[in-house]
């Protein structure tokens, strides 16, 4: 089954950024889709995930799962280790990955989980 990475294309990181510059939440959307996407993971940009203060964001989620959303993911360090979290996101049933198994920015970085929605 495919779970989706949302990226927030908004994100500033916090930073000013002249209107014809590119976003980072831009950036790391064009960084992961040029890394390309795990088995099972789809990455779908987003124009905001409301957690301006804490760009660039992400979320993880898919259905009959938890989801995610991570904060402070920068487009030149963490793309690997996004895709890697969403590997292994997409690795379980219910979205739980196991603690020592996340990627230390998912450990770090994790803004709010959200439960399944009820069928």
């Amino acid at each position: 089954m495919t779970v989706t990475l949302h990226v927030c294309t908004t994100c500033k990181m916090g930073q000013p950024i002249p209107d014809d510059a590119p976003r980072p939440g831009a950036r790391l959307l064009a960084a992961l889709q040029a890394a390309g996407a795990p088995e099972g993971v789809r990455i779908l940009p987003v124009e905001c995930l409301s957690a301006c203060d804490h760009g660039c964001n992400i979320a993880l989620s898919g259905p009959g799962r938890w989801s995610y959303v991570y904060r402070g993911m920068d487009p030149d360090e963490h793309v690997a280790d996004i895709l890697a979290g969403a590997a292994a996101y997409a690795a379980t049933v219910d979205g739980i990955v196991p603690w020592r198994e996340r990627p230390i920015i998912f450990r770090k970085q994790s803004l709010a989980r959200i439960p399944p929605m009820e069928n």
